[in-house]
């Protein structure tokens, strides 16, 4: 899909790469660049700084405010070519040395975000993308839906049902002229990737959100469902499916790697 001339919402618009994407749709000649954030002010400085012609303050967990503002931004701005579901949130374990240690409030935040946000635009969108003929989802996951992540039970397992949602909206939907792309990158500079200390994320190379946004739009531009900025996720998925159990004991070695990190 081309990017030109069309309405595209980012959620998550407001830092990070959410903003990098809304900064390059903006160069590729969208329409209209939507900056959705829980942090309405700082939808608002994607907004001021040219890389948006519209923000709102949106918790994407909540169904009715997703609803609002998509309803707005298609009133405002013409249809919906391409929605972005691109908000996140990691939290680690609270407990290192246990796995389920997260509180309630914390799997159900996770999986509001992580995984139901990601419903939540799709079931609002895809009867009108039907209607239409044509659109396009881009999730952002992570790696770690595709592999895993040492010290955030929260993360890799919301992760890796935002990578499952994908797939079925994709299979799903393909008939109706609906693409969907999944973006699952290591490590990229950002607030999340600081916040989680010792994230093995960073291991193997941090891109900027600007290097990620230039894929995304190659991606595309090329509908491709798998978006991978760091290439050697792929070498990692192919040894966690030709041999999950060296996968899980090579991932036991790195764990304790982190922990000794940790303690010293």
């Amino acid at each position: 899909m081309k990017l030109d001339n069309k309405v595209i919402v980012v959620t998550g618009g407001g830092a990070g790469i959410g903003r990098a994407l809304c900064q390059r749709f903006t160069a590729e000649g969208a329409k209209a660049v939507i900056a959705v954030d829980l942090n309405g002010d700082a939808a608002a400085e994607t907004a001021a700084s040219g890389a948006a012609k519209g923000h709102y303050q949106v918790d994407v967990s909540n169904f009715d405010q997703m609803a609002a503002m998509i309803d707005d931004v298609e009133t405002r701005f013409g249809p919906i070519d391409l929605f972005c579901s691109n908000a996140g949130i990691g939290l680690g374990d609270p407990d290192f040395d246990n796995a389920a240690s997260s509180s309630e409030e914390h799997w159900q935040r996770s999986w509001g975000v992580n995984v139901m946000a990601h419903v939540h635009a799709a079931k609002l969108l895809v009867p009108r993308m039907k209607a239409r003929g044509h659109g396009y989802f881009l999730n952002t996951v992570s790696a770690a839906g595709l592999l895993s992540q040492i010290g955030s039970a929260t993360y890799s397992t919301t992760k890796h049902a935002a990578i499952g949602f994908a797939e079925a909206l994709a299979i799903a939907h393909k008939d109706d002229g609906i693409r969907v792309s999944a973006l699952c990158p290591q490590g990229v500079e950002t607030a999340m990737l600081r916040s989680m200390a010792g994230n093995p994320a960073s291991l193997d190379g941090v891109l900027t959100p600007e290097d990620v946004a230039g894929i995304v739009v190659e991606a595309i531009e090329a509908e491709r469902f798998l978006i991978l900025p760091h290439e050697i996720v792929l070498k990692y998925m192919r040894n966690k499916t030709s041999d999950y159990e060296r996968w899980i004991g090579g991932m036991v070695k790195l764990r304790r790697s982190i922990k000794a990190a940790r303690t010293d």
